[in-house]
């Protein structure tokens, strides 16, 4: 715990009764795992550093760009093209040099997900996309690891607790609450965003995980929060009950027995996801079926065309689907 000087920095949270000494020790004792370290991920990292948390743990494969620093306030000019973690652990050095951050230039996927989410005490996810965020419930709900996931678009956003401990008041999964895809494939890239709206559901992911370490009541674990038209609205998901449903892989876990459909034209992406994969972009209600036993693999960039070609799969066919998510072609 510091000491000395050192404790002034937390003084006026210390005053606090649900935090105290005690409460403070827990927060230096943490270790967070941040996946995303851009609009809503600079928030989470400020506040947490700024709390004290003994160590964050920062996943992230982009590079700082002029076009986010409207939103992600913790960058400046002179990181421009500089990876987001290296920037934000410099930063956050600065802040704090109490705090140690494992910084990551990375993608999270369902091969990197279980040893990064058992490593921490909780989870946000920050990561602004479809797959990460599946993945990290179905990990975090397999590890009883809580999971504050948070996302925005436009002028809304919603932040949620999700999974933990069974034994020690955990919640429902993502997949609980929302079993299936969303309608729009949009992100801020191409329906923007506005800058307060990000760092309102941020802040709020940091309030939550810290509520998670102080072991708080009532937890926040089973809170829904949206923001929209102006609003926040609350509610609570205890009682969703987990569903089945495809669960994403990394590219690395396609077998090779495995059918594969890229769902990518090929403008889109010049090289398959695997050399044998059958390019097949609206595949899904229609086109050829597995053989019995025979596994498929439905691949696209975001993760989302591929939930939506497995959802209409699952109509004609009962065997098991699988999704991967491949990102940008590079």
């Amino acid at each position: 715990m510091a000491s000395g000087d050192g404790m002034s920095r937390y003084i006026r949270q210390m005053v606090l009764p649900e935090v105290d000494a005690e409460g403070q020790e827990l927060i230096e004792a943490a270790h967070v795992l941040v996946v995303g370290a851009g609009g809503l991920g600079v928030p989470v990292l400020q506040y947490l550093a700024g709390a004290g948390i003994g160590r964050i743990t920062l996943i992230d494969p982009d590079s700082v760009d002029e076009t986010n620093l409207h939103r992600q306030p913790l960058y400046r000019m002179k990181d421009v093209g500089q990876p987001k973690v290296r920037a934000a652990a410099q930063a956050i050095a600065r802040l704090n040099p109490e705090v140690m951050v494992d910084a990551l230039i990375d993608r999270l996927t369902p091969a990197n997900a279980p040893a990064l989410v058992a490593a921490a005490d909780v989870v946000l996810d920050c990561a602004d996309s479809y797959a990460a965020s599946y993945t990290l419930s179905d990990v975090c709900l397999a590890a009883g690891k809580p999971l504050i996931s948070a996302s925005a678009l436009g002028m809304a956003g919603y932040v949620g607790g999700f999974c933990g401990d069974p034994g020690k008041g955990g919640a429902p999964s993502l997949r609980a609450l929302f079993p299936d895809p969303p309608d729009s494939g949009q992100t801020c890239a191409t329906a923007g965003v506005l800058g307060p709206v990000v760092g309102m559901l941020g802040c709020l992911q940091a309030q939550m995980a810290l509520a998670v370490i102080l072991g708080l009541t009532p937890s926040p674990l089973g809170q829904f929060t949206r923001f929209e038209a102006g609003r926040f609205t609350q509610f609570h998901f205890d009682g969703a009950p987990e569903t089945s449903g495809p669960r994403f892989i990394a590219a690395e876990d396609i077998r090779p027995g495995d059918m594969v459909i890229d769902l990518r034209p090929k403008d889109e992406a010049p090289r398959k996801a695997t050399p044998e994969a059958l390019r097949m972009p609206g595949y899904g209600a229609g086109g050829p079926l597995p053989a019995p036993g025979q596994r498929i693999v439905l691949a696209c960039r975001s993760g989302l065309r591929s939930w939506r070609a497995a959802d209409a799969l699952a109509r004609r066919w009962d065997g098991e689907i699988t999704l991967l998510a491949l990102g940008d072609d590079s």
